[in-house]
């Protein structure tokens, strides 16, 4: 899998982030391209690597984490289960290729993709610090906020494909859990990585600052302040 990806950016100098992108069902890496190349002019110092799933979908040039069973596409406990190690080793393969660790690292996934990376999150060593959830869900909520970084979820209101209930729930589910997560549900977008999507995306990586940071800056300051 090291060498069944498609490098999108590689910086001449110093690597200071990482950004690996999964596709969903039926695709492959080629179908993260624009998501990939945005992020790349967004973020210049950052490996940017669409990645192609190990399993053969159902033509020759798609491909996907687990088979897919009775049209369910992303929520098969069993095969992110299954998947996870070869996920997780691919990840660090890349964290190994570029010298960056998961603090600088961020996953975003598409649909099967974002449910290997949100399901990534319960890990108990996160694999990256942010992950972008784009259509997609968790196989089951984590029980617990076990996981230090942001999630972002983008969903289409009009996805036929993963009910954009699924993010609502999520989002709920982990604030009340204490997470840190944005949420962005649009209407008149479907089951797609659609160009609304990809400008949020670029918007909510370079801008949003985790509650957890301002904790600490905040903790920080009352310290310093409380000094004689």
């Amino acid at each position: 899998m090291a060498t069944n990806a498609l490098i999108l950016q590689k910086p001449t100098g110093t690597t200071a982030q990482l950004i690996l992108l999964f596709h969903g069902v039926g695709t492959n890496a080629q179908s993260m391209r624009m998501a990939g190349t945005r992020l790349a002019a967004v973020f210049p110092q950052a490996m940017v690597v669409a990645v192609n799933a190990p399993l053969q979908g159902e033509t020759p040039e798609s491909f996907q984490w687990f088979p897919v069973t009775d049209g369910q596409q992303s929520d098969d406990q069993t095969g992110t289960a299954q998947a996870m190690p070869a996920f997780a080793a691919c990840v660090a393969h890349w964290q190994q290729h570029t010298g960056v660790g998961p603090d600088a690292t961020a996953l975003i996934g598409f649909s099967q993709g974002a449910t290997m990376a949100l399901e990534s999150t319960k890990l108990p060593e996160a694999l990256a610090s942010r992950v972008v959830a784009i259509a997609g869900q968790f196989a089951s909520l984590p029980d617990t906020d076990a996981y230090a970084g942001t999630i972002h979820f983008l969903h289409g209101k009009d996805d036929p494909v993963v009910p954009y209930k699924h993010t609502v729930m999520a989002a709920h589910h982990l604030k009340d859990l204490g997470g840190d997560i944005t949420a962005e549900v649009r209407p008149n977008i479907g089951h797609e990585i659609h160009p609304e999507f990809i400008e949020l995306m670029a918007e909510k990586l370079s801008t949003h600052i985790s509650h957890r940071i301002w904790t600490l800056a905040m903790q920080a300051q009352q310290a310093q302040d409380a000094k004689p």
